[in-house]
């Protein structure tokens, strides 16, 4: 039809579609969006094989007793005539005074800006770049742009909402710096205007704004208020099925088991943007499952069909736009179902195609740890200027190199300690160079191992021409900033930067037609300037390669003064730092066992809440942090809020009166429990156990809250002796129970030696490591946090699905049949445990594969035990009577070994004697023979 009326449609070349012959994958499309399989009962169905795109003939035929419908569709066709530009922006216009002009307005805004950044004497290289920027910015149009952006920003500054110190290539603007916009002197570090904006290649300005991830709403409302409300929106994103998602989304439709399922999509290599058909090329066991099994084929054939669709809308995570007159002129708009919220039917793209102007609102949670950090360094008189602390602190580059970076912005992974610990920074450029390093690119290529040879002089530093040192000084020789290509080109070519950037551009994106042109010219301009061709064409084909890997200076810089101030803040106010980090992640249960495992590290306190001293956050209190209130599970805001009330005019002096003055609708029977297990109590109570008897006994007005049985208060205890605390472990369950972790300490901790000696992994190691191998064998120790049985597909045997927890973090755990049917004694909720299995590492995270689950026993007497310790030694005979005394004072069933070493000569004797294994013992060894020279192993480990 289309073809016969000439009205252009999307080609099929453009889009994703099904063929009407594609029945089956049809209907299993309908069960992945409305969530059931294809064998569920009652479920959606199409009931007809038509829902397709006819053709014309297909079309005159099913209409050949109407056919005045047919020369109708001509008719609404010219009727729909609708016409998109491309060619020009949308640009809307921001409200000055009269007699004024945007150009005028952000000349006198940048100049006083400049003034206030610089003092009263501005040199001729700033006010140079500032006339040059200025002149782009109003020859191109985009005064009204940088007017919106510095009024938002200076909107949220005013409102004390923290905003970042800029991203991507705007920092590179003196300009931005002079508004406010970006914090980063440009000029200092040799960043580049045409980076971000090109008057020879021109393109819309994109300048992204980080803020504080709590409020960074009131800023888009500010915006939607300025602007008009329908004037502003929210940017649709579309999640399409890609490859594993696609394979498993079919899979759960088709009713195949998970592990199958799982196994397949595994298959598929982590290739960005892979294709199903790509990976049937490059994985030959995913093909072989492809022809030798039916099901299988039927699974990747639908999957393919399948692959690309789009599988649901949201809004994009930072794209607002804003538009002249009402965005209904330009572009549909689309109410989400789940929220009411109003964003574009078109896409980021689509929106930028057609002229609209689109920003990036994003919320940086580190801006958030950053602000808190400051204010609760405020309440313990100390001031914390975060615009003004110096770039040479000593203490911030001594924490870096040891690599201990946990809640350091971008700094915290495996790998990146790793580079830290090599690298030892010790100025703020080295951190700008690590940013831009670790990439995939410069760490396949071996980039990173050459800088930290170059920068400690083990490789020297060499220069093809005099020229380059000037560029590539900080970077000890290596072309790694895109700004570098740059400046080489104008440098040694003579390149204008607009045209430096196009070679820039051309050679990241690997352009060979456009570099070959490019690569004439620079030859050209080299031999002009006194470089000869062999040179030139040496240093292009240079540029070229490391262009690849280039990064943008500019961001790097900006992201890098970020890591540089969590670092700061870390290093100078360590106790204020943690505590901002657990209150901005109270809700993730993940990162506050991480965090409290880095407080323990760094031996600050971290106490339980206190029901007269907490406020709703974590809090400083001292050397140690306070749990906040919102922590307690089950304490609603309500209930908080009435506990702060209460208590301004006067504390808490027992249970008793915390009882008579709170209001029992707000603060409930289950808020009291957990409060009381959380520890909040502990300092107007004798014990947590004596304050449940007193609200079973109390007969008080607010008898509403002593409701508790006492089959629940006496924990199920059977002594008749009360007077005491709970045990240990009971206290500590009970504030796992009301915090989700533990606090006051770690089941865990008693056995600390015994498991360093085991040479036992963290769940911290294996969430986040990317040495990890597949399959890989590991030992690990730790409390049992839930567990699920269940029977295997053919319902003849028992396996377990359970989560695994250490005082880092969690891990999922299978037990399959035949190690569930060993260890099932100990396979319960709560269990110390320690595991021996292997990794198995999915894009979802890693989960092990447990072949051992033993008992963790505070007694390690046993002969299931063995101790071997070396002591080699140039006087053997005295060591051995060291042994010897260690055992006679820890003698027990546990065997002996002793690792002698003399000269080339090594052999492990087998001792008669027996001993018992525990803290004392570990250490007894220890300050003999010194750390890792005793090795205690369970037999079952062994493999």
């Amino acid at each position: 039809l289309s073809r016969e009326l000439h009205i252009p449609l999307v080609s099929t070349n453009d889009c994703h579609y099904l063929r009407n012959d594609d029945v089956k994958a049809h209907d299993v499309l309908l069960c992945i969006q409305t969530g059931k399989t294809v064998n569920s009962e009652n479920r959606m169905r199409f009931r007809t094989d038509q829902l397709y795109f006819k053709s014309p003939e297909e079309m005159k035929e099913a209409f050949k007793d109407v056919p005045e419908a047919i020369e109708n569709t001509i008719l609404i066709a010219e009727r729909c005539n609708v016409e998109f530009r491309t060619d020009h922006y949308l640009l809307p216009n921001f409200p000055i005074s009269e007699g004024n002009d945007a150009g005028r307005y952000i000349a006198k805004l940048a100049s006083d800006g400049l003034r206030d950044r610089l003092g009263s004497e501005i040199t001729e290289e700033y006010s140079q770049r500032m006339e040059l920027e200025l002149g782009v910015i109003k020859k191109m149009g985009y005064s009204s742009y940088f007017l919106i952006v510095w009024d938002f920003i200076n909107y949220a500054k005013q409102k004390g909402i923290p905003v970042g110190p800029g991203r991507g290539s705007a920092a590179g603007s003196l300009v931005s710096y002079a508004l406010g916009i970006t914090e980063i002197d440009p000029l200092k570090y040799n960043l580049l205007f045409e980076r971000f904006l090109n008057p020879e290649r021109v393109s819309m300005p994109d300048i992204d704004i980080d803020f504080c991830k709590d409020r960074r709403p009131e800023v888009i409302s500010y915006v939607a208020e300025k602007y008009g409300k329908d004037h502003v929106a929210q940017i649709i994103t579309f999640g399409t099925m890609a490859a594993k998602a696609s394979i498993r989304d079919v899979g759960r439709a088709l009713d195949i088991p998970y592990a199958e399922v799982d196994r397949i999509a595994k298959l598929v290599p982590n290739t960005l943007n892979i294709t199903i058909d790509d990976a049937l090329k490059a994985e030959p066991k995913l093909k072989e499952l492809y022809k030798s099994d039916e099901r299988y084929k039927e699974l990747i054939d639908i999957a393919r069909r399948l692959e690309g669709l789009c599988r649901h809308a949201s809004t994009h995570a930072a794209g607002v736009v804003i538009s002249p007159e009402p965005l209904t002129d330009y572009a549909p708009l689309y109410k989400n179902p789940a929220d009411d919220s109003i964003t574009t039917q078109f896409d980021m793209g689509s929106v930028e195609k057609i002229g609209l102007l689109k920003f990036d609102f994003l919320g940086l949670k580190t801006l958030t740890v950053i602000d808190k950090t400051i204010r609760y360094a405020s309440e313990n008189g100390k001031e914390i200027d975060i615009a003004a602390v110096p770039l040479d602190d000593k203490k911030t580059y001594d924490l870096l190199s040891t690599g201990n970076t946990t809640g350091i912005f971008q700094l915290e992974s495996e790998g990146m300690r790793d580079i830290l610990v090599k690298m030892i920074p010790n100025r703020f450029e080295d951190l700008i160079a690590l940013v831009a390093l670790y990439r995939p690119g410069p760490i396949g290529s071996g980039m990173i191992e050459d800088f930290i040879k170059r920068k400690k002089g083990i490789t020297d530093v060499k220069y093809d021409l005099p020229q380059l040192k000037e560029i590539l000084d900080e970077t000890y020789g290596v072309i790694l900033y895109q700004e570098q290509v740059m400046r080489i080109a104008n440098k040694l070519a003579s390149f204008s930067m607009g045209e430096a950037d196009i070679l820039r551009k051309a050679m990241g994106k690997k352009k060979r037609d456009e570099m070959e042109k490019l690569k004439i010219k620079f030859i050209s301009g080299a031999k002009n300037n006194g470089i000869s061709e062999v040179k030139a064409e040496r240093i292009f084909d240079l540029m070229s390669y490391f262009a690849e890997y280039g990064f943008n200076k500019s961001h790097s810089a900006a992201y890098a003064y970020v890591s540089y101030q969590t670092a700061y803040l870390k290093a100078n106010y360590p106790v204020e730092f943690m505590a901002a980090n657990l209150s901005s992640d109270m809700d993730n249960t993940d990162k506050i066992v991480k965090f409290i495992s880095e407080c323990r590290n760094m031996d600050i306190g971290v106490l339980p809440p206190d029901i007269n001293q907490s406020e709703r956050e974590f809090r400083v209190s001292g050397d140690s942090i306070r749990f906040g209130l919102e922590a307690v599970k089950g304490a609603g805001a309500a209930a908080i809020d009435s506990i702060i009330q209460a208590r301004k005019d006067k504390s808490f002096e027992s249970l008793e009166d915390f009882i008579d003055r709170m209001d029992s609708r707000r603060v409930n029977k289950k808020v009291l429990e957990q409060l009381v297990k959380s520890g909040a109590f502990d300092d107007i109570i004798s014990t947590r156990r004596s304050a449940f008897d007193e609200i079973e006994n109390n007969n008080g007005r607010r008898k509403s809250l002593s409701l508790f049985s006492q089959a629940d208060l006496s924990d199920n205890e059977n002594d008749d002796d009360r007077s005491g605390e709970w045990d240990e472990n009971r206290l500590l369950a009970h504030e796992k129970e009301a915090l989700g972790f533990y606090v006051t300490g770690h089941p865990l901790t008693k056995f600390a030696d015994y498991l360093l000696s085991l040479n036992t992994v963290k769940t911290s190691f294996l969430n986040s490591s990317k040495k990890l191998r597949d399959r890989e064998e590991v030992t690990i120790a730790g409390i049992i946090n839930s567990i699920r049985k269940s029977q295997t597909r053919s319902k003849q045997e028992m396996m377990a699905n359970f989560v695994l927890e250490d005082d880092q973090g969690y891990i999922d755990v299978i037990a399959f049949p035949d190690t569930f049917k060993k260890y099932s004694s100990v396979l319960a909720k709560d269990s110390s445990v320690l595991i021996k299995g292997s990794i198995e590492v999915t894009d979802k995270g890693s989960k092990i594969h447990a072949k051992t689950v033993l008992p963790l026993e505070s007694d390690f007497n046993s002969d299931s035990f063995s101790v071997e310790v070396n002591v080699s030694s140039s006087d053997p005979k005295e060591s051995l009577v060291s042994v010897k005394k260690i055992v006679q004072a820890h003698s027990g069933k546990c065997p002996l070994y002793v690792k002698l070493s003399l000269n080339e000569y090594e052999a492990t004797i087998a001792t008669q004697l027996g001993l018992t294994i525990n803290r004392e013992t570990i250490e007894s060894f220890k300050n003999i023979f010194g750390n890792n020279r005793v090795r205690v192993t369970h037999n079952e480990l062994i493999s």
